[in-house]
């Protein structure tokens, strides 16, 4: 599977250098194989690994370099979802606590950069949640309603209040202050750097896993040129856990974004906050450091052609567009970056994570949709407790073999 198409855009912003890591050869065991090096497997590797967990990591090609290169790095509780239509598909008190589940989520991604010895680009950031047309603005204000019955810091704008303090005007928004922004390839290189020097965790890259073998007492995992004798497999493989299994409830489309050069003066973005939109599919922005621009959106089906050149540089010009169009005080911005890939959601909004019945011994880590990061750090400190012999009742939230679906959104 082509996870992307494009140059990786957070190269350049990660100036520490990363040593690589060895090909597996020959032999060897631990408690836990983690296959897959992107933001699921460095993650769970780091929480696990700093418990004290004996971990090795398998990864096919560099860490980082599948979809998490192609991810733009937004951290929101709030997710493609809304907490309205949750409770409409599985009830208040499973809904509620999702949303709280992820609202924690950012906090402990927050603590876990602060661990980290390098500036990874996390940010807190305000986000603000827009009416597309004077149609959704009813649903906004259910959906206000409902975050402020469960006690989420939320506040519900009007023209007014959006035209006071952006250079332009939409019906109605949600605004939350308390998400934040990743430079998510940097992050997933710290995470193991500080996990292999540290916690003891072995890593092995362009160390593909072409099958696995199921024992009672665990598993053997095999790749060319070695295997892994472990007693628990996690699969955080992303979007390429399609090729070993397909499961119902996923959906595979591509996705578009561009990164511009530093830009003076963005003073006319209120707090630089994150934007996005009721419309489906939905344009998002957020910026860096730095002060560059990031939007992203126009996901569609999967197409035989993959994704191509040519594809590609047309919904780059419509991201850009769509920046003008907002920022009209910009003046003729451009794209240093335009790229593409592959990006998972689930039919009815929640991520898979859990066990699979032809899969013993094992678990999976599948962090679809738009708040990917966030689902990921929610599997990591789950599979810490799994692990360690007690399985917690979240885990029967997101099973993989769930068939039915009610009031979905695709």
């Amino acid at each position: 599977m082509k996870l992307t198409g494009g140059p990786n855009p957070w190269a350049s912003q990660t100036t520490e250098e990363y040593a690589s890591y060895p090909v597996l050869e020959g032999s060897k065991s631990c408690d836990v194989l983690v296959i897959g090096g992107g933001i699921s497997g460095a993650l769970v590797s780091y929480i696990l690994s700093k418990q004290g967990t004996d971990v090795i990591l398998l990864e096919k090609n560099t860490v980082g370099s599948g979809s998490t290169s192609a991810s733009t790095g937004l951290l929101q509780f709030m997710n493609d979802d809304s907490l309205t239509d949750l409770i409409g598909r599985f009830g208040e008190e499973r809904a509620s606590k999702f949303y709280s589940l992820c609202a924690q989520a950012v906090d402990r991604l927050a603590s876990v950069a602060a661990e980290l010895p390098d500036d990874i680009g996390f940010r807190r950031r305000s986000s603000m949640y827009y009416a597309s047309t004077e149609q959704d603005v009813q649903m906004l204000r259910t959906e206000y309603d409902n975050l402020i019955r469960y006690g989420f810091d939320v506040e519900f704008w009007d023209q007014k209040q959006i035209s006071a303090r952006f250079p332009f005007s939409k019906p109605a928004a949600l605004y939350s202050r308390k998400d934040a922004e990743v430079n998510p390839y940097h992050m997933v290189k710290a995470l193991l750097a500080r996990s292999h020097a540290e916690h003891g965790l072995q890593i092995y890259e362009h160390s593909k896993v072409t099958g696995v073998d199921y024992v009672n007492a665990g598993a053997v995992a095999l790749t060319e040129n070695g295997e892994i004798k472990a007693k628990t497999v996690i699969w955080a493989m992303g979007y390429e856990t399609q090729d070993w299994k397909q499961d119902e409830a996923a959906v595979l489309e591509y996705s578009y974004a561009i990164m511009t050069p530093p830009v003076p003066d963005l003073s006319s973005w209120h707090e630089q906050a994150m934007i996005w939109e009721t419309e489906r599919p939905y344009l998002y922005l957020r910026t860096t450091p730095d002060n560059r621009i990031i939007a992203g959106g126009l996901d569609e089906p999967l197409s035989k052609g993959g994704l191509t050149a040519d594809i590609t540089t047309a919904r780059s010009q419509q991201l850009l567009d769509e920046v003008r169009a907002l920022f009209p005080g910009l003046g003729d911005i451009t794209a240093e970056y335009s790229w593409s890939g592959i990006f998972g959601s689930t039919r009815d909004g929640m991520p898979l994570i859990g066990r699979h019945p032809e899969f013993p011994n094992s678990y999976f880590i599948e962090g679809y949709g738009g708040n990917g990061t966030v689902y990921s750090m929610i599997a990591a400190d789950l599979m810490a407790q799994a692990v360690s012999g007690h399985e917690p009742e979240e885990l029967s939230w997101f099973p993989l073999t769930r068939s039915h679906f009610k009031d979905t959104a695709i």
